[in-house]
């Protein structure tokens, strides 16, 4: 009985010990995958969450390139990794998408914040507009972070030039990536 009790608290211990998450977000950094993390490292990286693999040859998407999407166990994207060299799976990775709100950089920035919240903490290096979004170059994270034209009040589908101060502080940020390079 006495062993029982014993080998049942050494259970509750080790479940209790388990490898939280890492949502830490920085400049080649996310989580515990960072520069020089490999494709086939995602596995043990993520090993309580499921990767699934949607390569070019096979994909069924429109995507013309090897994606790598990480979700938990309760089914949450968690985020999207793109390799540098598809179909390597010893390739470093070029860009992570993240999908997932928990993940934030020590200020605090993720995809919670607002667009005050991003310029208050960092440089807005370039803006770009593409027909539905504008894109935002943060060099300092080495990042992009995407804003729906909607949340400027713009709803038509062009190109036209879109300036900083255009963006109100409280658009909401619709994505981010984070690139490797």
């Amino acid at each position: 009985m006495k062993k029982i009790i014993n080998l049942s608290i050494v259970i509750v211990l080790i479940i209790q010990c388990k490898k939280e998450t890492n949502y830490t977000l920085a400049k080649e950094q996310i989580g515990g995958v960072i520069s020089t993390t490999q494709i086939h490292e995602l596995e043990s990286i993520f090993e309580k969450d499921s990767i699934v693999s949607h390569l070019e040859e096979n994909n069924i998407t429109e995507s013309t390139y090897d994606e790598y999407l990480v979700y938990n166990k309760q089914g949450s994207h968690l985020l999207t990794a793109t390799p540098k060299i598809e179909k390597d799976s010893s390739s470093v990775i070029d860009n992570i998408q993240i999908f997932d709100k928990n993940y934030k950089t020590i200020k605090g920035f993720g995809l919670k914040s607002s667009f005050k919240d991003l310029v208050d903490n960092y440089t807005v290096n370039k803006v770009q507009s593409t027909l539905s979004t504008v894109i935002l170059f943060v060099d300092e994270l080495n990042a992009t972070v995407t804003i729906d034209k909607k949340e400027l009040g713009i709803n038509d589908f062009g190109t036209q030039k879109i300036k900083l101060e255009q963006i109100p502080d409280l658009a909401k940020i619709k994505g981010v990536t984070f690139w490797f390079h």
